[in-house]
């Protein structure tokens, strides 16, 4: 085998990109080392990636000029910004447009950009079914992403545009199942009985790794990925035989969802009133048998919470 291509992973201390660098150190014969990018090069988990065998080099989105030694000599990148860690899109925005201007420069044969669908293409701005959040958007975090695509074509970076979509994860964090005044768990989330698309995150990074293994096929294609399409009554049932306790479904109305007031309660309940009004195109863009044939271990639900039946239960029970 020849010399490894360094792949340029941001967030790699983070889900989606700690999945790429993981699945990267997983495969020493698969041609890719990682070096992986942190705001914090000293902290726990950079050093764990550096003793798996990462390289980790130190920078910042929000500074343009911290970038360009992150690409030094690096065939490819991958790209994730964090909206919930600030909930600005302008921010998320103008990362993106740093990041693609530092990959244009280094000459980057190949990024991929961890991106979404622009709401506002089935859910217009002046559509009054949902609030417009930050003056412009219907879903801050999905609509800046989406806007943020046309940085990298504009920077002539090539570039794979990867639509992720709901993390099965954040069921042991963000939206964990609540109790009901009865005591049994509830998920609440505003979906009615429309299907929502969920992955567990974990297969992000390990699809973005696919990709790259395609070489250039992929480059300017866009590529919607989920590892299933269930309803919050499917949902529901299967947490319930997993960790052999009853999770009901009692979907909300999303004005209602809106209402619970926890910090960034707007933004969650338009994505998922989009999410649910959307749903139909939203789920054909997503082709289970083609993300499974780029990830052959792609997971399904109860796969997923198989692997996380303990840390469920505990998270359950707090």
């Amino acid at each position: 085998m020849g010399e490894k291509k360094t792949i340029t992973v941001f967030g790699a201390t983070g889900a989606q990109g700690g999945g790429l660098a993981r699945a990267i150190l997983a495969d020493p014969e698969g041609g890719f080392t990682v070096r992986a990018v942190t705001r914090h090069a000293d902290s726990p988990k950079a050093r764990e990636l550096s003793a798996l065998g990462a390289e980790v080099v130190q920078a910042d989105m929000d500074d343009e000029a911290s970038l360009a030694p992150a690409f030094e000599h690096a065939y490819g990148t991958f790209v994730v910004t964090d909206f919930w860690e600030h909930m600005s899109a302008e921010r998320e925005k103008t990362q993106a447009l740093a990041v693609a201007r530092a990959a244009s420069h280094a000459g980057i044969q190949h990024a991929i950009w961890s991106t979404l669908e622009d709401t506002r293409d089935c859910i217009p701005l002046e559509d009054p079914r949902m609030p417009t959040l930050q003056e412009k958007y219907k879903v801050p975090h999905f609509d800046g992403k989406a806007e943020a695509d046309r940085y990298f074509t504009e920077e002539g970076v090539p570039t794979t545009f990867l639509r992720t979509t709901f993390f099965w994860d954040n069921l042991l964090t963000t939206f964990t199942p609540q109790r009901g005044a009865d005591g049994v768990l509830e998920l609440v989330f505003p979906m009615g009985d429309r299907r929502l698309s969920g992955i567990a995150v974990a297969d992000v990074g390990k699809t973005a790794l696919a990709v790259f293994k395609r070489d250039t096929d992929l480059i300017a294609a866009t590529v919607s990925i989920a590892g299933e399409h269930l309803t919050l009554s499917d949902m529901a049932a299967a947490l319930t035989e997993t960790i052999g306790e009853t999770v009901r479904s009692r979907p909300l109305d999303p004005d209602a969802f809106r209402a619970l007031g926890f910090p960034g309660a707007d933004e969650a309940g338009n994505m998922f009133q989009y999410y649910a009004e959307c749903a139909d195109r939203f789920t054909a863009a997503r082709d289970l048998t083609a993300v499974r044939e780029l990830n052959p271990d792609l997971q399904d639900f109860r796969t997923w919470l198989a692997a996380h039946r303990d840390a469920l239960r505990a998270a359950f029970a707090q």
